[in-house]
């Protein structure tokens, strides 16, 4: 009975995974919204059934999905079948939420170099360097329809010219934090619905306690030191030094942000305030680094503990 049951749940949960998948790839923008639950299914199953019907179900959406997207529906399957058995079993194991997070994020960043080789091996090419070149083009087309237009586009132009020099030195740190990003969603989507089925799952702590080691604090001084020493454009420290910065300036921003909720919340300020403040930093790009500033003071000096000894 239990095994009927489990085959019953495993062919509804596949062909949801292979229906969402044909709307990913053949509706047009419904990417957009689709994507995000495709681990879905398989998260779902494993927290179930557990991990070994979980790699059958892989299995079956593997061949579902050839069968009805052909060669170019199998490395979505595997892509989100896979990290949807890795979220699964860290539910399964009932884990710390940002345990899970942090297993959805490498697994993710595991698939997407897997794919970043694969296209490099299909095209015979650099996928990135690709991309570089595109973007090129499209600055060239634009330069020469101002230029028709009798405009000077050296100085507006320069900055893109710049970006597309840049991105090919910046795989690194867009794979991290694509990964980042899809685990992210996948999370809280994956908390909602399985909190909705009746599963028990831990909570994230409020955004207001988050708070990062101080270690990040050395990592992103010696970084400014190094971006302001400077590096020989194309050298290892020079990928290095352009790919933490972004890392470690979201950290700092995230920190920031998060102090200001904490403040907040202890003052017993209307809980709308930071929220509006985050969404106009967030619209005003140069706040953004006032809340980095925020958040390095914060790290350096924990404004944290001045708050709790003000409060008592």
């Amino acid at each position: 009975m239990k095994q009927t049951r489990t085959l019953t749940e495993g062919a509804i949960l596949g062909a949801l995974f292979v229906s969402l998948l044909a709307i990913t790839l053949y509706v047009p923008f419904a990417a957009y919204l689709t994507m995000w639950a495709l681990p879905l299914p398989f998260i779902l199953f494993v927290v179930r059934r557990g991990l070994k019907p979980g790699f059958m179900l892989v299995a079956v959406a593997i061949l579902l999905s050839f069968m009805i997207a052909g060669v170019i529906g199998v490395p979505g399957a595997l892509f989100f079948g896979s990290a949807g058995l890795v979220i699964g079993e860290l539910y399964r194991r009932k884990l710390a939420p940002f345990n899970v997070l942090i297993g959805g994020s490498l697994i993710y960043m595991l698939n997407m170099l897997l794919v970043y080789v694969g296209l490099s091996l299909v095209m015979d090419e650099n996928p990135i360097s690709f991309m570089s070149d595109l973007l090129r083009e499209q600055i060239r087309l634009a330069e020469s329809t101002l230029i028709t237009i009798g405009q000077d586009p050296a100085d507006s132009l320069a900055p893109m010219y710049e970006m597309a020099d840049m991105i090919v030195h910046l795989v690194p740190i867009m794979i991290i934090m694509s990964g980042i990003a899809l685990a992210v969603l996948t999370v809280l989507l994956a908390t909602l619905i399985l909190r909705r089925l009746g599963t028990k799952v831990e909570k994230f702590p409020p955004f207001r306690d988050w708070q990062f080691p101080k270690s990040f604090l050395w990592y992103y001084l010696i970084v400014m030191i190094l971006l302001l020493v400077g590096q020989e454009e194309g050298s290892t420290m020079y990928i290095i030094v352009w790919n933490l910065l972004p890392l470690l300036e979201i950290v700092m921003m995230v920190q920031g942000f998060a102090f200001i909720f904490y403040y907040c919340y202890h003052k017993k300020v209307n809980k709308a305030l930071p929220i509006i403040i985050v969404i106009v930093t967030l619209i005003i790009n140069p706040l953004t680094q006032l809340i980095r500033i925020l958040g390095i003071i914060d790290l350096g000096f924990d404004l944290r503990k001045r708050i709790k000894s003000e409060k008592k």
